[in-house]
């Protein structure tokens, strides 16, 4: 089973720089995409053999989320069922015999942090909505899920180019990186980290300083999952070669 994520960056700039030949090259079985930047209506853009499912901000042309996937979902959750936190089209959750698929993207802290409070009360209900779906809690049957998404966080030093640059950046915060152990220690795996313990390779380059052609990126991007599906995790990858937005497409294959 093949699962892709890929922050877009605008889905209709995305397009134009071959969006629909690299979604056909992934022929994978699940593709999740985030910063749509879509409102409802706007863009009817459909593949043969995959049903969609797609979350829009309330605010024109900002976050959104979306599935795409060949097999019927037994259920579909838009937002995380809390109402502070569910305007900004930031999480698509179906549900498969197996487990759940998460599509996440978290708020970013902001220039200066300024929106670091809030990005600190989303980490703690983001983490009680996942491990509620894992415990069956709140009417959730109980599964094992995967989770994946632009998590607007460089994890560990070697997730970064130049750490000590960024310790009080955004992305690189103290308190945003221990956010990311909280979730972690919850019982989630970080998949590509698991496979890949020493390996430094990026998901994210600013397009100012071209920050690409030299590497000087971040990982920002994740598929993590809980303890359920930990040895179904048969591979991890960062497509760092696919171009199209300022983040690269990650990839999980899980075997089952």
């Amino acid at each position: 089973m093949k699962l892709i994520s890929w922050n877009v960056n605008g889905l209709r700039a995305c397009l134009g720089k071959g969006f629909s030949e690299i979604f056909a090259s992934f022929d994978a079985d699940f593709v999740c995409l985030q910063e749509t930047k879509l409102q409802e209506g706007i863009l009817d853009l459909r593949f043969d053999g995959y049903r969609s499912f797609w979350n829009y901000a309330d605010k024109k042309g900002y976050s959104g989320t979306a599935i795409y996937c060949r097999e019927e979902p037994l259920s579909v959750l838009y937002g995380i069922g809390v109402d502070e936190h569910d305007h900004e089209g930031r999480t698509v959750t179906i549900e498969l015999p197996e487990f759940y698929l998460v599509c996440v993207y978290v708020p970013n802290s902001q220039d200066g942090l300024r929106r670091l409070g809030y990005r600190m009360e989303w980490d703690d209900a983001f983490r009680n909505f996942l491990t509620s779906l894992r415990d069956g809690r709140d009417g959730h049957a109980a599964k094992p899920v995967a989770v994946c998404g632009d998590f607007n966080v460089a994890h560990q030093e070697i997730d970064l180019k130049n750490p000590a640059a960024n310790r009080r950046n955004a992305g690189f915060s103290d308190e945003e990186r221990m956010k990311f152990t909280e979730l972690l220690n919850a019982g989630f795996t970080d998949t590509f980290r698991l496979l890949h313990p020493d390996l430094v390779k990026y998901s994210w380059w600013s397009y100012r300083s071209n920050a690409r052609a030299s590497d000087t990126g971040w990982r920002i991007d994740y598929f993590l999952t809980s303890e359920g599906l930990k040895d179904k995790i048969a591979g991890a990858e960062i497509l760092g070669d696919i171009l199209g937005s300022d983040h690269c497409p990650v990839e999980l294959s899980l075997s089952f």
